[in-house]
């Protein structure tokens, strides 16, 4: 262990999707601490644009919010798949999308004060239209048209509240990093698949 020296070790659950370690450390500096660890085998998203500048988004039901969320096509990675594999497949899964080209955008850790979830993002473009195979979970997918795209077709661009509107979408992407909480979610522009809500 790099930095840290475990004096202590328990697993305290094992699950499907992550588990839960309780560890005795001696940390730099000489601190010495119990700290509880969600281990994860890591995840992937896909920020899938199309050719009309539309971004693929998948609302599903979440019982740890208790919400139903616009959400980016995302998912655990399986097995000793590569990131990309990962994305490609969640892709293709939650939306029936396949990409010509896949481009990473981002690798990090999404919660390193108690877990080490490993998240790549990447940016799909070339997509054409498959059949998509949902894992028994209501969602639908669609193709959604960021607002000042379409205000800006409209001719009702309007600066200042362009940049109110960034301002809050900034504060939803802190609160949600892998959420999309932009305000065109609650008006899809298209389906591109779709299965009882």
């Amino acid at each position: 262990m790099t930095g840290a020296r475990r004096t202590g070790h328990r697993r305290v659950y094992e699950g499907k999707v992550l588990s839960l370690d309780v560890d005795q450390v001696v940390e730099p500096g000489d601190v010495a601490a119990t700290r509880e660890v969600v281990r994860h085998h890591g995840s992937v998203a896909t920020l899938a644009v199309d050719d009309q500048g539309r971004v693929a988004l998948v609302r599903q039901y979440r019982y740890a919010v208790d919400e139903a969320l616009w959400e980016l096509p995302a998912g655990r990675r399986d097995g000793d798949e590569t990131p990309e594999a990962g994305a490609r497949r969640e892709l293709a899964e939650e939306t029936g999308l396949q990409a010509g080209h896949m481009e990473l955008l981002a690798d990090f850790f999404t919660t390193p004060g108690f877990c080490d979830e490993r998240m790549s993002i990447f940016r799909a473009s070339g997509l054409t239209q498959g059949q998509a195979r949902p894992e028994g979970r209501a969602h639908r997918a669609a193709l959604v048209r960021p607002r000042r795209d379409r205000r800006r077709a409209e001719g009702r661009h309007h600066p200042r509240r362009q940049d109110a509107g960034r301002a809050a979408d900034g504060a939803g992407a802190l609160k949600r990093p892998r959420r999309v909480a932009h305000p065109t979610a609650s008006r899809p522009a298209g389906h591109v698949a779709s299965a009882s809500e």
